[in-house]
Order: C-alpha cells, then structure tokens, then sequence
C-alpha cells in the first residue's frame, strides 16, 4: 500500500498540498486528475523522493521500485531493441555476472534468478512493448539516434514498462501515441500486474485503465472509486448537493438576519431577536462548491464558401521520392467534420500538409474556393513560440494595427486572462501554450480547420470547451487525433489512410477500435519506412462526396452494409471456444514443464567441472521449452482474437 499522511508542500510561497491524504492498495490501476498547476507533476517529484516534504509522509512498500518517464532516450547508436532491454537492470547484471562467475552455487544462483524474471523471454516481451508502441521489427534493430525525440520517448516509455516496476509513475503517457498506440497502451495498463498511478487527460485511458481516480483540488488529495466517467458523475451530483444546501443555508441566514435587525431593539422582540442572534452565531457556514475556471476556446466565424471548398483529382504527394499518397480523388466541404483514420507512418500528416497547402501534389489537380482560408494547427507549432516573448507579442505581430484591449479580448476568447497575457511564453503551462498556438491558428477566421494532435497537453475542462467550439464553429474541420472522445463527438465522416490510398472506412470508430485491438488491417510500416514504404501501390481512392459521406462516424447501418460477415452459428462459436480451451491447455503444461527444468537448473551439481555437456543439453531443452511457449502463446492469442471477433460480429 502507498500510504500518503497529511502532507504539506508549496512553491515559491504558494501552497499546492496542505494537509492531503490518501491510501492506495497494492497493485490498484489509479489515474491522478487536476486543473493544470494543482501539483499533479509535482506529487510524483514528492512520491520518488525529489523533493523535501514541508509536512506529513509519504510511505512506500519496502524495497519498492519505482519507474517513470522523464525524458526521451538517449540518442545512442545502440538499437531500440538493445535499450529497451537494457532498461531491466537486474537482467543486465545478472547476465554480466554469469559470464565471469567461478562458483558453482553462485552460478545456479544466477541462472534460477535470471529463469524467476523470465531472462530468456525477455527480448520476445521487449519486442511485444516496442511493436505495441509503433515499431515495427526492421525499426526495432535501428539505432536510437535515427529517431526524433518524440519517437525516442517511446522507446522510453517502452523501458519503463519492460523493468516492470511495483509502482509506475507516468505523466500523460498518451501525448507521444497516436491512436493504435493509445489503445495498445490502455490495454497492456490494465492488465499490468503491479500498482500504476497516471496523470492523463485522456478520457478513454481514465475509463478502460484505472479503476480508481485521485483527484487533486483546493490542495487536498480525494481517492474515488471507478473510472473517470463515474467519477466524473458523482462529484458533479456531490456538488450539486453541495450546493443546494448551501443556497438553503443562505436563505435561513437571510431570513434571521432579516429578523434580527427588525426587532433586536424592540422591547417585545428583543429576546427573540437575540435568540435568533445566537443561532446566527452557531450556524456553522455550509460553503458551496467553488465554481470551476470555465475554460473556453472562441474560433472567429468565417464567411460562407460555395461547395466544395477543396476538390483533389488523380492527386499524388510525396517528399521528392516514390510518392507517399497517390491516385486522391477527394471532396471538402464547408460543413464536413472528418476525422483521419491509419497506422503511424502511413500519410496522415502528410495528407494534412497537402490539405493545407503546405506540401504541392507531384501530380494531378487540387482546386480551392475563392478566398479560401485555411487554419493548421500542429503539435510542434507549440515548440516554435518564442518563448522570450509574452502572447500580447505574438498577437501584435501578427495584428500590429489592433488596439491592446482587442488583442486582450482575443486572448480572453482562448482562455488566457490578463496574468497569463503578459508572461513570457517559456514560463506558460503546456496546456496555455497550446491555447495560444489555437489562437494563431484560427485568428484569420478560417474557412477549413485542420488539428493535428490538438488536445495535448489540454486539461479535461479544456477538451471539452474544445468539443463544444468546434461543434459550434460553421467551417470545415479536419481531425487528426489519439483522443476517440473528441473523435467520436465532433467527426461526422471517418477518411481511412492506408497503403498511399484514402478512402472511406466503412464501419464506425468502435469498429476501428476493435480492427486495431483484433490486429487487423495492414501491417504498420514503422517510423523508420519513410516513403518507400508509404509509398505502394493504391488499391483505391475516395472518389467524391457521395463515396466518402459513407464514412460517418455517428450514422449505424448493419454488418451486410458494412460488409461484414454474418454473425457466426452456435457451432463454430463451440469449435472457436475449444479452441481456445486447448491453447490455454497447452500452455498450463508447458508452464509446469518450465517449473520442472528450472529446478534442474537451479541445482548446484550440474554445474561442476566435467558435466558441462550435461549443462549443455539441459539449456538447450530450456530454450526449446521457451520457443515452444511463445508460440503456444502465439496461437492461444490468435484463437482468442478469432473467438472476440466472433463473438462481437
């Protein structure tokens, strides 16, 4: 259990835990939500000891191991592979100390540890973290310095949760994901054998991942039950009763007062009066719920485009070689709300580029409305402020002719009030940068919108006051997001990047979650493919308004329209589940073979001088054992993805 005893911690004079509490049981899943600034961050510094505690203690489990992800990897020349594994640093000594080691008893130490925390199927586990995270196996051998530090954040992330700590720590693990990577990691954090506490706006991880919520307000630690979304309800029906008692507080004050100060010097009245005074005086004040900081995003309405307002024939885009996208006969109009569908590395952000004008087609012909404008907001947009400079600076340049007050107003329309408008940009949160770089985006009221990863580093109020505007906003949107909430309250139309070709998905986004969760689908290419691999051949293209509006996101249809197969009988569903009954009963006798030969293994004796050969063959059999699990593993995955599939067809 981690046991955290009324502490106290504040910086540079300002109070961010007084008196906080709270009891986290041993291997409970626990996402930690806060307004950005409450101390989020902060209390993870506390928890690993990096800071002093003012007050109070924070009491961990003996010889507990901590991990967490504080910054990129190295850029190293060692492999993806090799780092990763390198993150285990029991395995890496161990297997250091075997290779000199003379003892025989310090030997079978050795070898019975190293066979306890599963050595020898560590470069399978560690490959699984690296594929689950967007690496395919050509990526996985490449060195780490080939990679840009969002990318070598994976890999981070991937060592972290390859050494398996009894108590991880992430801070919004999900900022560095795409979509299938986000997903990958709500399940692999669910079924995570030890305690795991995370810091996340992502609404979908907070209800699949955790079970519980610690939630940071007004400098006091509250642990509720469930997931975000019911945590989500029963403060709001705890602050609504809040807040009722305290109107009806208000009220009897009001009518006492009221008698009070009619009668208090009326000789009739006056005990009266002061009886009521007494009463006045012992009523114990009932505060109602502060009202939270409305968080806001104001986008400026542009005028209306005849449709279409972006139409692409025959189109083909790329980077100087093979092309990336290709044959894109695609329709935007000014009502459309799309979300873009793929793997990483398949186009997304290129098609986006190409959309906003700022890649040229290699061959056929985009024509743009009139007066067209188009706003483009990218995550390392926010790398790219001046961080010199406060937000009054950026909006002069951009509007040098405008009177402060109005540029004020324009900051107060994206969240960012007077104390914010004047601080240099390097001192803002991330979730205000990103609000400042909203703003730029969208100051020249544009027609088409397009959002690249726009809810990193947004708090949950902030996303959706996000939701809420582009709902509202009367131009285009274009989507590219991890985060399936916003995907799922604002795409109407769902555009699928794959194999250099764009074309409508059929299903809706929970059929796209199960495709990725199921393992169907093309195979990713890998950070590292480049456009010789997201270059192939196009099996098709979107071809107009009427083929693509199939693709929206809200609108049901049945699994022959979508062209699914039929739900299957209740025979194959029996053949499907003994199948499944027979993998995992393989694996249960490999499993008590394994306990066999690490015995042997772990026996002294064997390794004497002269039974060397004897030692030989008994690895070898410990290896086959190994290959023999992974496939048995291999296959029970397979049959249970077939049995999942059928059963949700």
């Amino acid at each position: 259990m981690i046991r955290i005893d009324n502490i106290t911690y504040s910086v540079a004079g300002r109070p961010l835990f007084e008196g906080a509490s709270a009891r986290i049981p041993a291997g409970h899943k626990v996402g930690l939500v806060g307004d950005n600034g409450t101390g989020k961050t902060t209390l993870f510094r506390l928890i690993r000891g990096e800071l002093a505690l003012e007050g109070g203690e924070i009491v961990l489990p003996p010889r507990c191991r901590i991990g967490g992800v504080d910054q990129e990897a190295p850029a190293s020349a060692a492999s993806l592979l090799d780092t990763v594994l390198a993150a285990d640093g029991e395995r890496a000594a161990l297997l250091a100390e075997a290779e000199t080691a003379q003892d025989p008893a310090r030997i079978a130490a050795i070898q019975a540890r190293l066979a306890d925390i599963g050595a020898w199927s560590a470069e399978a586990r560690a490959s699984a973290i690296l594929k689950g995270l967007g690496f395919d196996q050509a990526a996985q051998g490449r060195a780490c310095a080939d990679f840009s530090g969002g990318w070598r954040m994976r890999v981070a992330l991937a060592g972290v949760l390859f050494s398996a700590p009894d108590l991880l720590l992430l801070d919004e693990p999900t900022n560095y994901l795409d979509l299938e990577g986000s997903l990958w990691l709500e399940g692999y954090l669910a079924r995570y054998p030890h305690t795991v506490i995370v810091i996340s706006h992502d609404r979908d991880l907070l209800n699949r991942a955790v079970g519980a919520i610690l939630h940071l307000e007004n400098r006091r630690l509250t642990l509720w039950s469930g997931p975000y979304d019911t945590f989500a309800r029963t403060r709001a029906e705890q602050r609504a009763v809040q807040a009722a008692e305290a109107r009806k507080q208000e009220a009897r004050r009001a009518h006492l007062q009221s008698f009070v100060d009619r009668f208090r010097y009326k000789a009739s009245k006056a005990k009266q009066a002061q009886s009521r005074l007494k009463m006045l005086e012992k009523m114990v004040p009932v505060c109602g719920p502060d009202e939270a900081r409305r968080a806001v995003f104001t986008f400026p309405e542009p005028g209306e485009l005849a449709p279409p307002i972006i139409a692409m024939e025959g189109v083909a885009v790329g980077y100087g070689g093979p092309p990336v996208l290709r044959r894109l006969s695609l329709r935007i109009d000014q009502d459309d709300r799309i979300a873009l569908l793929g793997r990483n590395g398949e186009g997304k952000s290129t098609l986006s580029k190409l959309i906003a004008g700022k890649l040229a087609p290699s061959a056929g012909r985009i024509t743009r409305a009139q007066k067209l404008r188009i706003g483009y907001f990218a995550q390392h947009q926010v790398d790219e402020l001046h961080l010199e400079e406060t937000p009054l600076d950026h909006l002069r340049r951009l509007r040098p002719d405008e009177a402060p007050a109005r540029l004020r107003a324009r900051l107060a329309g994206f969240g960012l009030m007077a104390d914010q408008a004047e601080t240099a940009v390097g001192r803002l949160s991330g979730g205000q940068k990103a609000r400042l770089s909203l703003l730029l985006a969208t100051i020249d009221a544009p027609h088409l919108l397009i959002l690249d990863e726009p809810t990193n580093h947004l708090d949950i109020a902030s996303r959706e006051a996000l939701v809420e505007a582009l709902t509202a906003y009367p131009g285009a949107v274009i989507l590219v997001s991890h985060d399936m909430h916003l995907l799922s309250l604002v795409a109407e139309r769902l555009w699928l990047v794959r194999d250099g070709a764009v074309t409508p998905y059929p299903g809706d986004l929970e059929a796209y979650r199960r495709e990725l969760l199921s393992g169907d689908g093309a195979e990713k290419p890998g950070p590292g493919a480049g456009a010789a691999a997201t270059g192939a051949a196009t099996t098709g293209a979107a071809t107009g308004k009427a083929a693509s509006g199939a693709a929206t996101g809200k609108a049901a249809s049945g699994a022959a329209a979508r062209g699914r197969p039929a739900r299957p009988g209740r025979e194959a569903l029996a053949a499907l589940r003994a199948e499944v009954r027979r993998c995992e009963e393989r694996i249960a006798r490999l499993a008590e073979m394994r306990e066999k030969l690490s015995a042997k293994l772990a026996e002294p004796a064997l390794y004497e001088a002269g039974r060397a050969d004897e030692l030989a063959q008994w690895n070898r059999k410990f290896a086959e054992l190994e290959q023999a699990e992974h496939r048995a593993e291999a296959l029970w995955l397979a049959a249970q993805e077939r049995l999942d599939a059928a059963e949700a067809g």
